[in-house]
């Protein structure tokens, strides 16, 4: 089955594009504070409270909702979900798990939030920005 390509001028129309250079670059204020090897949770708390000194709303461990045809097959818990519209996961392994973002992907494709970031908290600082494969199925 060959996936839907987004039409020309949703090509260069990246989704959430203000909000995650947002968060990405609270990512980096993080990093560059605290360095590497602390806990997950401590970099969490850290990237919630500068996001929050920036001024956006952010929820800490929220669920987000898993469907399958329709109804609620699951609930999610995300490290972070910033305005309610971008989906964050925090890992500070010094070698992110190659499912992190498999994780977050299946979370985005079967739940209502169209994009996530896993940041990476390693010895050398990381950011995969994901977008739900619904957004590219619906052009």
């Amino acid at each position: 089955m060959q996936r839907k390509q987004p039409d020309r001028a949703q090509r260069g129309r990246l989704l959430e594009r203000e909000l995650t250079g947002t968060i990405i670059s609270a990512f980096y204020e993080t990093y560059n504070t605290l360095g590497f090897g602390f806990l997950e949770q401590v970099y969490v708390n850290a990237l919630a409270i500068e996001l929050r000194l920036r001024g956006l709303h952010v929820r800490q461990e929220a669920l987000v909702m898993i469907y399958y045809k329709g109804f609620i097959a699951g609930r999610y818990r995300c490290d972070l979900l910033v305005e309610e519209r971008v989906v964050v996961e925090a890992k500070s392994s010094a070698i992110l798990p190659p499912t992190s973002q498999r994780q977050l992907l299946n979370c985005l494709r079967c739940g209502s939030i169209d994009v996530g970031l896993v940041l990476h908290y390693g010895p050398d600082p990381k950011f995969y920005r994901l977008v739900s494969p619904r957004v590219l199925d619906d052009h």
